[in-house]
């Protein structure tokens, strides 16, 4: 039988945004708490890469399912979302590099996924015209893309609201307990009751766990990017690198992002980031190797967005190990834009049904404590 209860989403990124919409399509009453505003940290400021490519092989039936729905997004949220498929490309700078994607790709391969293609040189400058000359391969995931994260996560609140979705911003949790038959969660803007909690408070989502005795190791990170002035148009994939970290593409305007893992300093408790100009430096010699084209490009910003990295690097999403009627869906450790639109879709299925026919069991909260992993 399926059950609409109301719901409270913690968290007003694209995966809070992203579960409210999916769970007002199944008939739910919800509301979300936000502590600043939406879309204001990891889910309004990362690179906006919508991809299949080099996932952990956990997330790939997830990776999948997403990429389905990001091929129809407007119909999801009346908005394009700024979503451009011109593919994804993972290069190869040695012979040792193209020799481990040759084995992923075949690894990927025997699990029944055929997404990730392997080429040789010459069919990687077919895809990546201005790709150094040292590079000897890649993969490519033709149909995966980029979408501008911003936009999409307010398509999302918007498109939540349509439906009546009910969003509470400058509203910090402060407590959370039972209280009967429904879950109270307190803030600095008042309490609020529902049947169901979900958890997508990011960054502050182990601080949520921890209030319902599932504490996690989670790391609070701040991965950084940096944008160029506009140059002529050049390259369409969005292109990373094997041996070293890199996130690269060019938008419609002419102006090219960088980034790709190399990470600021952070205090989550007041919303400040500061940058790392060494690690900075580090993505910059990166783009230099790989695009000759560059060399005389200006940066003209630099910035860094708050998220939640887990021990394992894969997230946590599905019910909660010690609570009845909450559930998780954070921790997704710098990748988890591409996953928004279908993770949201997961929560909604097992709040008023029960279970999803994806495979969630490697996401369960509890993974870390039977493997003696949580931190005090």
């Amino acid at each position: 039988m399926t059950i609409t209860p109301d719901v409270i989403v913690i968290g007003g990124g694209l995966h809070g945004c992203s579960a409210a919409l999916h769970l007002a399509r199944r008939g739910a009453r919800v509301t979300v708490l936000e502590k600043d505003h939406v879309g204001r940290h990891a889910s309004g400021v990362n690179a906006g890469g919508v991809r299949r490519l080099g996932r952990h092989f956990a997330e790939v039936p997830l990776a999948v399912a997403a990429m389905e729905l990001w091929h129809r997004i407007g119909d999801l949220v009346d908005d394009d979302c700024g979503f451009d498929s011109h593919g994804q490309v993972k290069v190869a700078e040695s012979e040792a590099e193209l020799a481990a994607l040759r084995a992923r790709v075949d690894e990927l391969t025997s699990l029944g996924f055929t997404h990730e293609e392997l080429i040789d040189r010459p069919a990687l400058r077919e895809v990546v015209p201005a790709i150094s000359d040292h590079c000897v391969g890649a993969i490519v995931c033709r149909r995966d893309g980029a979408a501008n994260p911003y936009r999409t996560t307010l398509a999302f609140k918007r498109k939540a609201e349509s439906l009546g979705v009910r969003f509470i911003e400058d509203a910090t949790v402060t407590g959370i307990a039972r209280n009967g038959g429904a879950w109270r969660v307190a803030t600095g803007a008042g309490a609020h009751a529902a049947a169901v909690v979900v958890n997508c408070a990011g960054a502050w989502a182990d601080r949520i766990a921890a209030a319902l005795g599932e504490p996690v190791a989670l790391e609070p990170i701040a991965p950084m990017l940096m944008i160029t002035a506009a140059l002529p148009p050049f390259i369409k994939p969005v292109v990373g690198a094997t041996g070293r970290p890199l996130s690269f593409k060019q938008f419609r305007n002419g102006t090219v992002l960088i980034g790709g893992g190399h990470r600021g300093r952070l205090d989550r408790d007041s919303n400040r980031t500061d940058l790392d100009f060494a690690g900075l430096a580090a993505s910059a010699q990166t783009v230099r190797d790989l695009f000759p084209v560059m060399r005389g490009a200006h940066i003209v910003r630099c910035w860094a967005g708050i998220e939640a990295r887990m021990p394992d690097d894969i997230p946590v999403i599905g019910p909660s190990s010690t609570s009845q009627g909450v559930f998780h869906a954070f921790g997704f450790s710098a990748h988890g834009f591409a996953l928004g639109p279908i993770v949201g879709a997961i929560i909604a299925e097992l709040v008023t049904g029960g279970k999803t026919n994806l495979p969630i069991a490697p996401f369960r909260i509890d993974r870390f404590a039977r493997a003696g992993t949580i931190r005090d």
